[in-house]
């Protein structure tokens, strides 16, 4: 339809927004957000695009309603044929059953309206997840039925498929019983209905002789208050049937079919019951869609909370290092004995205070005159440093995993990635050893070549010569890993000893001040690099996170579209008697004089209470009757629900 090409538009830019998973976190109450997401794209695929991209197609009746309320038989009777199979059993309704003309049948048989339901033609029963079209002669063009499962079905898929279908109707015939017309399940479609202004009537049926007009009236009532006031209501007497899948008298359901026929002829009266409930819809999206919004900003709130989770877990992995660095841990051990026998003799720490000069003779007697293993003091300290990296990034993987176990979100996510991949995000990868090597040697590299820079200057180059860049390099990695860096007086112990050894040894070629800033360096590049290391390990978890986190974004362009259709609102075509209005208001079209009632104001959009029966009312006498073990009754060969 040309005239609506804006507002489709706006939909189908809509339903892209929304083509994905926006919740994928255990986030707040996440499974509302889900069913909210699902039944505004499934009302969007089933009803609003198809309906705005053919204004004039033929109507959907859907009739809906509890269990045992008779809405297959109904069907049967409204057509006068056996087109939907009525029973005792539940749920009845396996497969929804969809009547039409013989001259609409093509539009329904099409996967125009409901095109994710598969159909099914022809006598062949219908089986759960499609649809079956039948065709009548009886039923007028422009008019379908479709006979949904049970609101209350005991299988969570009838009652999310019924509520699928309603939203895909432009008309609901909604059936109850006079034992049950105040149960709460059917008033929560009711108050959708009113909410969205949805085309409504309400079929009252099995109501005993003696209890006609009274039930409608208190029926009434309820509508009133719940602002459904002069909506429009039959009343379907009950009747004794020969058998269990008879149809009513004709008499009884004349007039549904008079009102419906009426409906079905009328081109304007049609035009109505589209515009009062797609305009409705439309409007409802106003308030929907920022509700999804909000809940995708909660999505990006939570998966910011887990990732602020990472950031600390390896932010404590990497102070880990830094202590590790700075307390001379790594200068014991295996790095302790290559630096003896690097320098030759562990004696030469004692006389270290007073005689560096002649200390530094020794030490290049020892370098030039026999080959010094600083090969194996450069190993032992990669080892080392390597060794501090794999178990820092331990310990933040084992820290992360706790924290995320014990969040609602981390925990849901870390289950949708199964056993084997928690196991392994428990401890640092398999890859970790291999990098970490390549850090070192990397860092390793970049202190000989700030030995090199440094001893170009011609006060130290005959220095660094008689040391070598490698020994003189292999002395600054060494001053590197102390607590001070060597910048002040002899650490306790041994390897406080090796620390200000070679801090002796450094200051004797390049000077005091620049030992200190060649210490410096050394150890910023190295944190940096092991930085960079950890940071590709607590990737590992946020790459869960990014799988399935909402596109930045998302949220505001949610909002956007919304303006957008509230924007081109003014391009659904109008009669004289319905405009689309906003924010749910409405004005009555059916025919008949029925009308959708309205909240009181300041009332609108505020869901009324339950609706309690009083201990005394016959009804509810009756309903305590069947339930201590008096028969069911049936009507048109479907029972009331115990």
């Amino acid at each position: 339809m040309k005239g609506n090409d804006g507002l489709l538009g706006a939909l189908r830019e809509l339903r892209q927004h929304l083509d994905r998973d926006l919740f994928p976190l255990a986030i707040g109450d996440v499974e509302t957000d889900r069913r909210a997401l699902r039944e505004l794209t499934g009302q969007l695929d089933d009803y609003l695009i198809p309906r705005l991209s053919v204004i004039d197609a033929p109507l959907l009746a859907v009739v809906g309603g509890s269990t045992g309320a008779g809405k297959s038989t109904l069907v049967n009777s409204l057509v006068d044929e056996d087109v939907s199979e009525p029973g005792v059993l539940r749920p009845t309704t396996l497969a929804p059953t969809l009547v039409t003309s013989l001259a609409d049948r093509e539009w329904f048989a099409a996967q125009h309206v409901l095109p994710g339901l598969p159909r099914v033609t022809g006598s062949a029963r219908g089986e759960p997840g499609t649809l079956r079209v039948v065709t009548t002669s009886v039923l007028p063009s422009g008019l379908a039925l479709l006979d949904a499962p049970d609101i209350d079905s005991v299988v969570t898929a009838n009652r999310e498929l019924a509520a699928q279908l309603l939203a895909a109707a432009d008309l609901w015939l909604f059936t109850t019983t006079a034992a049950r017309y105040a149960d709460e399940v059917p008033w929560g479609f009711l108050r959708l209905a009113r909410e969205r202004s949805t085309a409504l009537a309400v079929i009252l049926s099995r109501v005993p002789p003696e209890a006609l007009g009274v039930v409608k009236k208190d029926l009434d009532r309820l509508l009133e208050a719940n602002g459904l006031g002069g909506t429009q209501l039959f009343e379907v007497p009950e009747l004794g049937l020969p058998e269990e899948n008879a149809r009513l008298p004709r008499s009884a359901v004349q007039p549904v079919v008079d009102w419906l026929t009426a409906i079905a002829a009328d081109a304007q009266s049609r035009a109505d019951v589209v515009r009062q409930t797609l305009s409705g819809a439309l409007g409802s999206l106003a308030v929907r869609v920022p509700a999804l919004a909000e809940a995708v900003e909660r999505q990006h709130a939570g998966a910011k909370e887990l990732r602020s989770m990472a950031d600390a877990s390896y932010a404590v992995g990497l102070a880990s290092f830094d202590e590790g660095m700075l307390d001379g841990s790594l200068l014991r051990g295996e790095v302790l004995a290559r630096w003896q026998d690097f320098i030759g003799t562990g004696d030469l720490m004692r006389t270290l205070e007073s005689r560096v000069g002649r200390l530094r003779d020794r030490v290049v007697a020892l370098f030039t005159g026999r080959p010094a293993p600083e090969s194996e003091l450069r190993v032992a300290l990669e080892s080392g440093v390597e060794a501090l990296i794999r178990s820092s990034a331990d310990g933040a993987a084992e820290r992360l995993l706790d924290s995320w176990s014990s969040h609602p979100s981390g925990r849901a996510l870390l289950g949708e990635a199964g056993v084997a991949t928690v196991g392994r995000l428990g401890r640092a990868s398999t890859e970790l050893r291999v990098k970490a090597e390549a850090a070192v040697r990397g860092w390793q590299g970049y202190v000989l070549d700030l030995v090199r820079e440094e001893g170009a200057e011609k006060r130290t180059t005959a220095r660094v010569t008689s040391f070598g860049v490698n020994g003189a390099g292999l002395l600054l990695m060494l001053a590197v890993f102390a607590s001070t860096g060597g910048l002040t007086g002899i650490e306790v112990g041994i390897a406080g000893g090796t620390s200000m050894l070679s801090q002796k040894l450094l200051e004797a070629v390049f000077g005091d001040q620049a030992v200190r800033t060649l210490t410096v360096k050394a150890r910023v590049d190295l944190r940096a690099r092991v930085a960079a290391l950890l940071g590709e390990e607590a990737a590992r978890f946020t790459v869960l996170l990014d799988a399935v986190e909402p596109p930045e974004g998302a949220a505001t362009a949610l909002r956007a579209t919304a303006r957008a259709i509230q924007d081109h609102l003014r391009e659904l075509p109008v009669g004289e008697r319905q405009e689309a209005l906003p924010e749910g208001e409405r004005q009555g079209g059916l025919p008949g004089g029925g009308r959708q009632g309205e909240l009181p104001e300041g009332e609108r959009g505020r869901v009324p209470p339950a609706l309690p029966r009083p201990a005394d009312d016959p009804q509810a006498v009756q309903e305590r009757g069947r339930t201590s073990g008096a028969a069911p009754r049936t009507t048109g060969g479907e029972t009331g629900e115990a």
